[in-house]
């Protein structure tokens, strides 16, 4: 691993693999391209299922600016079964406060997480390079996981039990052949083109202005946006602390804004001198964006599944792309293990398809609200928005019209593997629904929460009871989580998980690898439960 520099770049050298070197072409279980975020995940999460790993990288380096800086809780939980979200936390910036500005008058405010007992907050910021640098510990802790720098994937070949690679390196090309590949390789993908697909979807023109600067302020950690806002007029800005004393400031520029006039640290010097009212400040990073809300119309073509910004993209605006890529992430990988482990049915892979591309056309749709309302494109969306904006600061209602970018939330799938409800509930978390977080008590009294439980059990599906001095006989392949007040299992000493889950003594959540609920019952019995991990299985 390399020594920690300025400005959070870090930088790996290249190695020649074995690979390179054999007469015939290697063949490997699972090939992931791409060492962001998703990649780095999605290969942890295999190697921690006992699955070897190649993952390529066409850099050898990560740390270019700060990118994307705001994870969510749901991938804060998923980060804490792969090994790293304890450090993630205690590097990054809690907050779950927001407020929102026209010019400079406080219209609202809103918590993104009012209720307590949950292990991980509502948000943290960290820069990008830090979350990477953390997973690349990760990743050379483990051997399942060969990391390769500077290898470029440069040709594709699909067959019918595998897809061969042709890789590019500092010595020159060598061969793969893989079972399955996951390219995580970005919003410019090359693995997008070289099997033919494309994005579909919208760019919007409006251009945007992000500056990471590094100063003392006294701005408390919340989630800042302005409308119009003194300092930046007819416009809006957002800003958001990071650690270290960085700060991400975003100004809307227009349609008609110049690139590489308005990227220049000389021209954005005063915008920001204007938004601080001081000039004491060093820049980190400064690029331009334009919105993009598109996708590719399959993320699975053939042996190649597509996930991350290389399969969909949205705008920042909400803290969307990065968290529903993690999600792609969890998604696949328990899905791809299952398979190839035969414990699933092949067309589990095609429900990668079906629930993903529903979680990308929800944040495409949250995205595209966002942008209407952040840049409206005609003196009627204008006006809406004025109106809404006014009203906004005495009545609940046109709070909920404003749109300065819904916060990353997990879909809630409508999916095959799920099985629908038998019973009537008032509460919960619905099938194809995440789970909820809650805090109990061990056996000795301490304090602990249901997602680190849940983390410890294994990498299977889970079986969580509420019992009542018995539990349900189910499948030897299942693991238990028992919550019970009366022994010496976990207790809901509060009352909280009872009242999140709905539940009374007998009932039950069947959860999927991936902590996605595939079934829920009153009063669960072995046969109910045997045919709904079946067809969470893809097996019927």
């Amino acid at each position: 691993m390399a020594p920690e520099p300025r400005s959070g770049l870090f930088q790996f050298g290249y190695r020649r693999c074995a690979d390179q070197d054999r007469p015939e072409t290697a063949r490997h279980p699972l090939i992931v391209v791409g060492a962001g975020p998703v990649g780095l995940s999605a290969a942890i999460d295999l190697a921690q299922r006992g699955r070897n790993v190649v993952l390529l990288d066409d850099a050898d380096r990560i740390g270019e600016g700060s990118r994307a800086i705001c994870f969510s809780k749901r991938s804060l939980e998923y980060w804490d079964r792969l090994g790293v979200g304890e450090r993630m936390l205690e590097k990054g910036i809690v907050w779950q406060i927001g407020k929102v500005f026209l010019g400079d008058e406080l219209v609202y405010r809103f918590d993104l997480l009012p209720e307590g007992g949950h292990k991980m907050p509502a948000f943290i910021n960290l820069q990008q390079y830090y979350a990477e640098k953390f997973l690349c510990e990760r990743v050379a802790a483990m051997p399942e996981i060969d990391l390769r720098w500077r290898n470029k994937v440069v040709g594709l070949q699909p067959a019918n039990d595998h897809v061969r690679l042709t890789i590019e390196t500092p010595e020159g090309p060598y061969s793969l052949a893989a079972d399955y590949v996951i390219a995580c390789d970005g919003a410019r993908s090359s693995l997008r083109g070289l099997v033919g697909a494309e994005f579909v979807g919208e760019t919007f023109e409006d251009q945007f202005l992000i500056a990471d600067v590094r100063m003392n302020a006294e701005f408390p950690t919340e989630r800042w946006f302005w409308f119009d806002p003194p300092f930046h007029s007819g416009q809006s800005a957002l800003l958001h602390k990071q650690p270290d004393d960085v700060w991400r400031i975003d100004l809307q520029l227009g349609r008609d804004a110049d690139p590489e006039t308005e990227k220049r640290p000389e021209n954005v010097r005063p915008r920001i001198e204007r938004m601080i009212s001081h000039g004491d400040f060093e820049f980190e990073w400064i690029s331009l964006y334009k919105f993009q809300c598109r996708r590719m119309q399959r993320f699975t073509h053939g042996r190649v599944i597509f996930a991350g910004d290389s399969a969909h993209q949205v705008s920042p605006f909400g803290a969307r792309g990065a968290n529903s890529g993690l999600e792609d992430a969890e998604n696949i990988a328990w899905k791809l293990d299952f398979v190839l482990a035969g414990k699933a049915a092949a067309s589990l892979l095609d429900t990668y398809d079906i629930e993903r591309i529903a979680a990308a056309d929800d944040n495409i749709g949250h995205s595209t609200r966002s942008t209407d309302f952040i840049a409206p494109h005609s003196r009627h969306e204008q006006r809406l928005r004025k109106a809404a904006l006014r009203l906004a600061r005495k009545h609940d209602f046109a709070k909920r019209i404003v749109n300065a970018g819904r916060l990353s939330t997990p879909t809630a799938y409508e999916t095959p593997l799920s099985t629908p409800d038998a019973s009537e509930w008032t509460g919960g978390p619905r099938p194809g629904a995440s789970m909820q977080d809650a805090p109990l008590q061990d056996k000795s009294g301490r304090n602990v929460f249901l997602s680190e439980i849940f983390a410890s059990q294994g990498r299977g599906f889970t079986l969580l009871e509420y019992v009542n001095g018995s539990s349900a006989e189910c499948p030897p392949e299942l693991t238990r989580i028992q919550i019970d007040n009366g022994t010496d299992n976990l207790r809901d000493a509060a009352g909280t998980f009872a009242a999140r889950y709905d539940c009374a003594p007998g009932s039950a959540y069947l959860l999927r690898p991936d902590g996605y609920i595939a079934a829920r019952f009153k009063q669960a019995q072995a046969s109910a439960i045997a045919e709904a991990l079946r067809r969470a299985c893809g097996w019927q």
